[in-house]
């Protein structure tokens, strides 16, 4: 790792620490302590909050929100913006181009690490840190198990990306602990479940927080975390166990309006899950020397508008997408806005769809009005419970478990269903040329699964631990226009369902590069 960049994460630990050997022996006059920070409840919860900001970093050297990755990557979306020199390094990588250099990457890898440094520093010294009035056993454990289960994400945002990566669980406080070895994908995942092991018995349900806090990390979070990452790992027994725990405790449901999940209204509904927390910040310092974490707000809401609504016109969902839905499935409008022929300014390699959820739009279909393009209020949906329901459903049908799995699906599928006024559309399962077996239903989950959760970052994650990115890519570079074709490399298996790890990185910190890279 560069060390610079280690010293950024430590600051706080560095300054704060008294004498390393070889340095003086007494702490310098009025330098803070740990011990001196870490004194009440109020100053854990802070350490706590600071843990969660990075996973809302959209901006360093350029724009890194994850759905760059999730669905421009995929058959989902274009990279879009005014041309193809737009966001150069997201050309590269959703045109299988990309090289070690990518700054969107480096960027993306590195603010994880800041998040765990966060994580690691609170974990530490909470865990230190005897009960009082201030601070009782329940809102301790609460803490930590909050600090786990944000370690756990940022670690799962890394290991989905770059494959194994380096495992650091401690503060780094000394310039021999800045390099540190690449552990395996198995062991990285492996310590994931163990932060989520220890969040889901710390932490509280949603429904035990005060309104205000709504948005930390909660004990339905960490399963749905849980089941999320079994599956990755192809633990489908483990994957059934949590969905079944998550689904049967009915501490969520699918809200009736599929779009109300995506309005500001909407944010916190009890179909959320976990969602990455914004706000409209007026204290924005866009243009200074900081750029990691100096807005409150997103930039999602800029990048992917039109440029009608003061956008920048990215993240633009494909023909591919568009057409995938069954006649009359109200998600798709609901999900990809057609701002019209006429909109030249919006089209890109012919293309001149938007994605209409992270528009931030009011319910009654009216555009939020941004004071600054840093200051985007929309929350990221990261987890909703129709993603719970279509993961258990997957687990179940990969178990054989295939009436419960049926139940699943259909629940989604209903939903959608009750929004429009004729009942023959989205039919439970059997239908269409799905035939009433495992290896259909599979397929009709994994249908659903782009469907239901489009433009939300999760389509390519999907084809990816599925196995089948090649086949569904090349397949889908066949069937675009000569424009988008005349664009796109030729996706390698074995190489392009990773990216390569940062080649900054790797000068200062040895390990061995991605395949192929």
């Amino acid at each position: 790792m560069k060390k610079i960049y280690y010293i950024s994460l430590m600051s706080v630990a560095l300054l704060a620490t008294s004498c390393v050997d070889g340095w003086l022996t007494e702490p310098s006059p009025g330098k803070t302590q740990l011990e001196d920070f870490f004194t009440s409840g109020a100053t854990a919860t802070q350490s706590v909050n600071a843990a969660y900001m990075p996973i809302a970093w959209e901006y360093g050297e350029t724009y890194f929100p994850e759905w760059y990755i999730g669905d421009v990557m995929s058959d989902d979306a274009l990279k879009g913006g005014q041309t193809v020199a737009d966001m150069s390094a997201v050309y590269d990588m959703e045109n299988f181009k990309t090289q070690s250099n990518n700054v969107l990457l480096l960027d993306f890898y590195r603010a994880q690490y800041q998040g765990i440094a966060r994580c690691n520093l609170a974990l530490d010294q909470i865990g230190k840190m005897e009960p009082d009035t201030s601070l009782t056993v329940e809102l301790k454990q609460r803490l930590l198990g909050e600090a786990s289960f944000m370690r756990a994400m940022y670690y799962f945002r890394l290991v989905r990306v770059f494959g194994g990566v380096p495992y650091i669980d401690f503060i780094i406080d000394a310039p021999s602990k800045w390099q540190q070895p690449r552990a395996t994908v198995e062991k990285v995942y492996e310590e994931i479940i163990d932060d989520l092991l220890f969040a889901q018995t710390n932490l509280w349900e949603k429904d035990e927080y005060a309104a205000e806090d709504l948005g930390r990390a909660t004990k339905g979070a960490a399963e749905a975390m849980l089941l999320k990452v079994y599956l990755y790992m192809k633990n489908y027994a483990a994957a059934e166990e949590w969905g079944r725990v998550i689904v049967n405790k009915g501490k969520y449901d699918l809200v009736d309006d599929y779009a109300f999940n995506f309005v500001v209204e909407g944010e916190n509904n009890m179909e959320s899950v976990f969602e990455i927390q914004y706000m409209e910040d007026p204290m924005s310092d866009y243009g200074g020397d900081s750029h990691y974490g100096y807005t409150r707000g997103t930039f999602t809401t800029v990048l992917t508008r039109s440029r009608h609504q003061e956008g920048w016109g990215f993240n633009k969902p494909t023909n591919d997408l568009y057409n995938a839905y069954d006649e009359g499935d109200p998600r798709r409008d609901m999900t990809i806005l057609d701002p019209g022929a006429d909109a030249l300014d919006d089209v890109y390699l012919g293309v001149r769809y938007l994605n209409k959820k992270s528009a931030c739009l009011y319910a009654d279909g009216t555009y939020y009005k941004l004071t600054h393009h840093s200051r985007g209020m929309l929350n990221n949906k990261y987890i909703r419970y129709a993603d719970v329901l279509l993961m258990y459903a997957e687990a179940c049908c990969e178990n054989n478990n295939l009436a419960t799995a049926k139940e699943a699906l259909e629940k989604v599928r209903a939903r959608a269903r009750a929004m429009q006024s004729d009942a023959s559309v989205l039919p439970p399962f059997p239908y269409g040329s799905y035939s009433d077996n495992q290896a259909d239903l599979r397929q009709a989950i994994r249908h659903e699964r782009r469907l239901e959760l489009a433009m939300e970052g999760h389509r390519w994650f999907d084809l990816v631990r599925w196995g089948i990115a090649a086949e569904v890519m090349e397949a889908y570079k066949a069937s675009e226009s000569v424009a988008v074709r005349a664009e796109m490399g030729t996706f390698v298996k074995g190489k392009h369902e990773l990216f390569p790890i940062p080649q900054q990185e790797i000068d200062l910190n040895p390990m061995e590069q991605n395949p192929m890279y």
